[in-house]
């Protein structure tokens, strides 16, 4: 699923939560995904910075709804999960028995995944991490082979916990 459908149908408030800690964390970023969405819109970024926070954040969410939001879009994704949950991630790839860089990035996609060990791997993940972040990360994780993964795919579309805008 691209970036600007997942920002669609995730909660305000974790579109919200990734920009804010983007803000809080990675500074700069938040600078040029403010400005290259401003440009994009035909603003001057220095109008949107004048706004107060959640007015920014407001409406840098709803320019990533846009398709031409997608590639920035993508990018805040990114960051927020390898950088504010790269312990979720690693205990994902941990589970499942995927090789990592130890920091959540992988070189090499598996082929395949067992249902049973997907499925304990993702109630662990489900106990321990919020239900919205593990979701992302999983619809996120599957979008990276063309077809992604059956096993995967089945258990989304069959745990409400596991889709965007449902997960709690």
């Amino acid at each position: 699923m691209q970036a600007h459908l997942l920002f669609q149908r995730m909660p305000a408030e974790t579109a919200a939560e990734m920009l804010r800690y983007l803000r809080e964390h990675e500074r700069e970023a938040y600078k040029s995904v403010l400005s290259s969405l401003a440009v994009q819109r035909k603003l001057r970024p220095v109008f949107i910075q004048k706004r107060p926070l959640d007015k920014q954040i407001e409406w840098m969410t709803e320019s990533m709804k846009l398709r031409v939001g997608n590639d920035i879009g993508e990018q805040v994704i990114q960051v927020w999960l390898m950088k504010a949950n790269k312990e979720m991630l690693v205990a994902f790839l941990d589970a499942m028995g995927i090789e990592h860089d130890g920091e959540g990035s992988i070189d090499n996609l598996p082929e395949t995944m067992d249902p049973e060990t997907l499925k304990t791997s993702v109630d662990g993940l489900l106990e321990k991490y919020p239900a919205h972040a593990v979701a992302l990360y999983l619809n996120v994780f599957q979008s990276q082979r063309a077809d992604g993964w059956p096993a995967l795919g089945e258990l989304i579309a069959s745990d409400p916990r596991l889709q965007i805008g449902a997960a709690a």
